[in-house]
């Protein structure tokens, strides 16, 4: 599968058989999202892709977001979290949804600068609400550095949703 814009190396070959959960084309209202708005200047322009019941992300956080010496500040490592259980809630449900809470365990210090691997997915869909949880691990030792729950709920507004996929 061809993925516009490519993934960087090291993610080509394990991605190219996943298909992207898209929720922020041009015609959507979250084209200029800050986590996920391909269209945002200086957003993380966050990317998830379907994978045997949950969404994968591949996640190289600049050294812009540094708080720590050598971490991402905690407030980044949340949005990234946030913008992955998004995509997961997309990708269970094909609808859009927002973040009604979102709670994040941080295990270690989430390196800057090299590759890491972003996995979400739905564990209760009550058709009023989608609890879900995600993960942040190195890339190379799977290690888990961030996981976080959250619940989404659903946006009821129609036109909030127009364009999404698109």
């Amino acid at each position: 599968m061809i993925h516009d814009p490519p993934l960087p190396p090291p993610f080509a070959e394990r991605f190219a058989p996943l298909a992207e959960v898209k929720f922020s084309g041009p015609r959507s209202s979250f084209h200029n999202c800050f986590g996920c708005g391909p269209g945002h200047d200086i957003g993380l322009r966050v990317r998830t892709f379907a994978a045997d019941g949950e969404v994968h992300a591949p996640i190289v956080i600049p050294r812009r977001f540094e708080g720590p010496p050598g971490a991402a500040h905690g407030g980044i490592v949340a949005a990234y979290l946030d913008e992955v259980l998004a995509g997961a809630a997309v990708s269970h449900t094909g609808r859009l949804y927002v973040t009604g809470e979102l709670t994040v365990r941080y295990v270690k210090g989430t390196p800057i600068e090299r590759p890491l691997l972003g996995r979400g997915r739905a564990v209760l869909d009550s058709g009023k609400y989608l609890d879900l949880e995600a993960t942040i691990e190195d890339w190379e030792t799977r290690e888990v550095v961030a996981k976080a729950t959250a619940r989404f709920l659903p946006i009821k507004d129609e036109t909030a949703s127009q364009g999404a996929g698109r």
